[in-house]
């Protein structure tokens, strides 16, 4: 089991930036995939960027160059970077993990409890 906390949403004006902590414990050596998914109401959960074990980085198109994923081994910590915030970024964002790569949303083992994101225009 992995157990995975987020930190860090809050409400910010557009083009401002928030930084995302996602702090995983449990049996994280199994894991090979982080990232950060976002809902935004009345749409379907998306992925918004990926890291693998061998440091691979995926985003979404929307958000390519706007946002940064990272980890720190050390403190088993994933973080998402996000500067230039628009409107449309506003969800509610969740950290996942899976010891498997390049698979669909829908079937992530693991998820935090999500944190909201608001972008005021």
């Amino acid at each position: 089991q992995v157990h995975l906390v987020e930190s860090g949403g809050g409400l910010v004006q557009a083009g401002g930036s928030l930084r995302l902590s996602c702090a995983a414990s449990g049996n994280i050596f199994s894991i090979n995939l982080m990232g950060w998914y976002r809902q935004a109401p009345g749409k379907q959960r998306e992925m918004v960027a990926e890291i693998t074990s061998g440091d691979m980085t995926y985003y979404a198109n929307s958000v390519k160059g706007r946002f940064t994923i990272s980890r720190d081994n050390a403190k088993n910590t994933v973080y998402l970077q996000m500067n230039s915030l628009k409107s449309e970024d506003t969800a509610v964002y969740y950290c996942a993990a899976d010891p498997r790569t390049e698979i669909p949303v829908a079937v992530i083992s693991y998820w935090g409890q999500g944190t909201q994101v608001t972008v005021s225009s």
